[in-house]
Order: structure tokens, then sequence, then C-alpha cells
């Protein structure tokens, strides 16, 4: 049967529709761009996120620069009309923290309808070694952690790397909502010779921070009294940070002596800490003034077979915790293989009970884990091969099964996080 000319418009607009969409024949259409860091280059592989088999196609103009060295974290603004990559630079010649890294800097990226990215222009942090971003929930302002925070040289009056105590900084920016630029937001609660310092600090040696409702939450890796700590601050007006009444929260364990948190994460009231000397998970339900009350004792041992923890991720409908594993210790396995811990959160008490199945095999040296906004899939990063790995999320089960049409996805070279957005507003 042939076609009037009616039909033949409609039937070519909807192909152009389809096209421009993403669509095809056997997918859903693209529901999310992924952005991973890659080190070995200084780039930002791009990917589209396929709906209905979750596989990964490769955004046009990919891979992007970096514009800077060593890419550790990357921010997705709310709207996912702006993207902030937080490049941690190459140490000076008289070694970190003596001075601003090499390539040290915070890249702001506008994104187009098919999630290529634009470079805009660059910022930089108050501290030395940038480490991790966030932003607050509004995603008006960004915090970026730096592993050493300036100190105040008496004689010049001036902030220098030379006179750091070993603590770290954060420093915070207000993101314009048209255009994403950057503007530094000064600390009105500390001040140096009647001058807002530019940064505010945390404890030794900070690794990765984490924002949730009016609250921030860094982790420290270097020790207070030979222990680990939490710096946690309430997010006020302005975007100020304020430290709580309750000081560094101590890391400690009835069964553990904390020597080596990997990462900090969280959602719903419910913080997790990942263990990778003890190969344990710590977590917290969190309180009115930003404090933090230990759950179940505190502890939960990671689940048989797994070892090195080095982060976590909360599911969206808060249902799941998912922790990525970089080996194996099961005698049975003879070729170790890294992989996902995943756990039932009770809501009753917030026990974690382990998921039938678990672990599951991924890439090997995961480094960070994302979800889609349609709750359906989650990626890993990989570094030591490369890679993404895509796994089906049972929404009702909370099991990981590999994609339709295969699991494994080439990244750039050393990848550290990934991020990925569901719409451009």
């Amino acid at each position: 049967m042939k076609l009037s000319l009616v039909g033949r418009w409609s039937m070519a607009l909807f192909a152009s529709l389809a096209l421009g969409l993403g669509m095809t024949a056997c997918g859903g259409g693209t529901i999310g761009y992924m952005w991973v860091l890659g080190q070995q280059y200084n780039q930002i592989a791009g990917f589209k996120v396929d709906d209905y088999s979750g596989n990964l196609t490769q955004i046009p103009g990919s891979p992007f620069a970096s514009n800077g060295a060593v890419p550790v974290s990357l921010v997705i603004k709310s709207g996912g009309r702006y993207v902030y990559v937080i490049n941690q630079g190459t140490c000076p010649v008289a070694g970190c923290g003596t001075g601003t890294n090499i390539g040290q800097s915070i890249a702001l990226y506008s994104v187009g309808g098919d999630g290529t990215l634009t470079f805009q222009q660059s910022y930089v942090s108050q501290g030395y070694v940038s480490e991790w971003a966030q932003m607050d929930a509004s995603g008006t302002y960004l915090y970026v952690l730096d592993k050493y925070s300036p100190g105040l040289n008496a004689s010049s009056g001036l902030y220098n790397a030379a006179n750091t105590d070993g603590n770290g900084a954060i420093t915070t920016f207000v993101a314009d909502a048209n255009t994403g630029r950057l503007t530094l937001v000064t600390n009105s609660q500390t001040q140096k010779s009647g001058v807002n310092t530019p940064f505010w600090e945390v404890g030794p040696s900070p690794i990765m921070s984490k924002s949730l409702g009016s609250c921030l939450y860094t982790v420290n890796s270097g020790t207070t009294n030979g222990t680990q700590s939490i710096t946690p601050f309430s997010i006020g007006t302005g975007g100020q940070l304020v430290f709580t009444t309750t000081g560094n929260i101590i890391i400690s364990s009835t069964t553990s002596k904390p020597t080596n948190i990997t990462s900090i994460n969280g959602s719903v009231g419910l913080v997790f800490l990942t263990d990778a000397a003890n190969n344990v998970l710590y977590g917290y339900a969190t309180t009115g003034t930003c404090g933090l009350s230990a759950l179940n004792g505190g502890t939960t041992a990671n689940i048989p077979g797994t070892s090195d923890p080095v982060y976590s991720i909360i599911d969206s409908t808060g249902k799941y915790l998912f922790v990525l594993n970089n080996s194996t210790t099961s005698t049975l396995i003879t070729t170790p293989f890294s992989s996902i811990s995943a756990f039932f959160i009770s809501p009753i008490n917030q026990e974690l009970q382990p998921i039938t199945g678990a672990p599951y095999t991924v890439g090997s040296g995961p480094v960070c884990v994302a979800e889609d906004p349609s709750n359906q899939y989650i990626y890993t990063s990989n570094r030591n091969d490369g890679t993404v790995t895509g796994k089906a999320l049972n929404a009702t089960t909370g099991e990981l099964s590999d994609l339709s049409k295969g699991s494994t996805f080439t990244a750039t070279g050393l990848p550290s996080c990934l991020a990925i957005s569901g719409s451009i507003d």
C-alpha cells in the first residue's frame, strides 16, 4: 500500500524526531548522559545511556579535555546544564602542599543537547591538592575540598602553602543560575586582620565530602589522637559553613580500629563509611545538628569473599546500599576480581542485609559508582582496565545482573570518577 503525501511527511517527521531524541528501533531513547574522568590523558569520556538496554554509546566529540591535570571529581549542577571538573594537578618541584599544584583547577563546562561538553573557564580553589567537590541541595553552592589549607604568614599577612598546619580546607563558591560561573564566598566567621578568610578548615588530610540536606560532612584520613575523624558543618545562609557544636566526630568501633577509611557517602538521613583495612562498613544516622549517631553498634562486616572496599552508594529509593571492592579473598577463586557488594537497608532498624547473588563481578580496580536517573542501571568506573561496567538493577530485590547487550564499555585511560545527568533544563 502506498502512503499519501501527508503520510510520507508524517513518517519523515517521526524519523527526524527519533534521531534527535537518540531513539532506535530496538532502544528506548537516551535517558541520561554519563561523563567519566580519565587521568592518563586528562580527558573526559562522554556517553549516552540507553533507556531500553542500559547500553552506552559515545557522545559526539568525546573524549573532551579536562582543562587541567589529574581530574579527580566532577559535579553536575542541578538542571544538568553545567558540569564542574576538579583537577587535582601535579605536585610542584618542592612537593605537594608546598604550593598550588601544576594544572590544579576547577573547570566549568556547559552541556549541549546531545551531552557535548563545551569548556567555559577555569577557577582555582584556595587550598592545595584538590580531592573532591560537592554541591548543596539547591545546586547553588559548590564546595571544593583540598588536602592542605593555606596558612597565614604573620609578617606578610598573606596566606600561603608554606605555613599550612596540615589540616585540609574547603573553598566555597556560589554558582550563577544562568551561566554556571563561580564567585568565591569568604568565611565571615573567621577573620584575620579584619579580613574574612577565604576558606573553611577541616581535619587533617581529608579525602572526600558528602552533602546531605543542610549538612556537609568531610572524612579525614589523617588521625586526630590516633583516630580518623569526620568534620561536620551545617550549611547556613549564603552558603556559609557553620562548624557544629559536636566538633570533629571520631570514627570508632568496638570491633575494629579504623586506619584506612576510603569513602563517605549517604542519603535519606544515613551515612556510610568504607574501611579498606578492616573490610567493614560504618553506618550512622544523621541528627538535627548535623551530628552522627552510630547504627547497630556502628560496624557491619562486608560480604564474605570481598576485600578493600573503596566506595559506596545508596540507590535513589533508599532501599539498597552498593559497595565497590577492589579484590576478593575467597580461597575458592583462583583469579582475584573486583566486585560490588549489595545490601538491603532494613526500614525498621537500618541493619544491612546481604542481597542474594552478591558480590557481583565488575571491571578491575573500581573507583566510583553511579545510578542512572530512572533507577534501572548502575555503572562503575574501573581504573585498572580503563572501562565502565554496567549492571541492571532489580528495583524489587536489589539484585544486579549483566546488561542485555554487554556490560563492559571502554572509557579513557586510568578512569577516576563518573557522574550521570538525567536532564538538561
